[in-house]
């Protein structure tokens, strides 16, 4: 069986309608069982204190941001070279969501970043970026709604998601291209030394899993309601030239 079938709308439907309760339960508990044992069952920072506890919802809010524009470019890709719009409408339907946890990162990062750095903001390569890819997130949903003509605001935003993806990748890599700022490096890393302590580092992994099944939900979610729409308006369309 090909992956390519399921570019077809109706068994994209019926495998999300298949899915998406697994997903949802999945996600759930990932997301009440990680915070909880972060919140609660992990101790204070010898340096940050409690602080560091927004580590739970900073980390999996700036890494989902950043992956949901990727999907959006690989979904975006998608559609440009093989026009299918199950792709189209599924980087549509990721860009709120993605924006949203764009948002949660922003808003963790500068309650995080006040105790410890005495600002609430500062003008780090990597915020900066972040910051830049927010305007982005705003820009390729305001694209979508300029423009009437559905296949013709795919190809723009589509344009637009591959420009946008070089700030993806300067949020993510900024404090290894600059050694300059304030911003810490990666909380998880192949470098055990890079690492947080293993008591905040495995309820960090079951956060990041529950925000990665969460955005996968919300995906699936918005994508069958674009799919629904776009069915509608083509049904409204027929019955006006009818």
């Amino acid at each position: 069986m090909s992956l390519w079938e399921y570019a077809n709308p109706q068994k994209f439907m019926q495998l999300s309608r298949r899915a998406l309760p697994w997903v949802t339960v999945a996600a759930t508990l990932c997301l009440i069982g990680g915070l909880t044992w972060g919140f609660f069952g992990t101790p204070d920072d010898y340096k940050q204190g409690s602080t560091v506890k927004i580590i739970y919802l900073h980390v999996p809010a700036a890494m989902m941001a950043i992956n949901a524009w990727v999907m959006m470019l690989v979904a975006s890709l998608v559609w440009l070279i093989r026009r299918h719009h199950v792709s189209a409408l599924a980087a549509k339907a990721a860009a709120p969501v993605g924006l949203t946890f764009t948002l949660i990162a922003l808003a963790t990062g500068a309650l995080w970043g006040q105790p410890m750095w005495g600002t609430w903001w500062a003008w780090d390569p990597r915020l900066t970026s972040f910051l830049i890819l927010t305007l982005f997130y705003l820009g390729y949903i305001a694209l979508w709604q300029a423009v009437d003509d559905p296949d013709t605001a795919a190809d723009l935003t589509g344009v637009l998601c591959i420009v946008g993806s070089v700030f993806a990748l300067l949020s993510r890599y900024a404090v290894n291209f600059w050694n300059q700022g304030l911003h810490q490096g990666a909380s998880l890393s192949l470098d055990k030394k890079e690492n947080v302590a293993d008591v905040f580092w495995f309820p960090l992994l079951v956060c990041i899993a529950g925000f990665v099944l969460l955005f996968l939900t919300l995906v699936l979610l918005r994508t069958r309601t674009e799919i629904r729409a776009r069915r509608l308006s083509a049904l409204l369309a027929r019955e006006r030239m009818g």
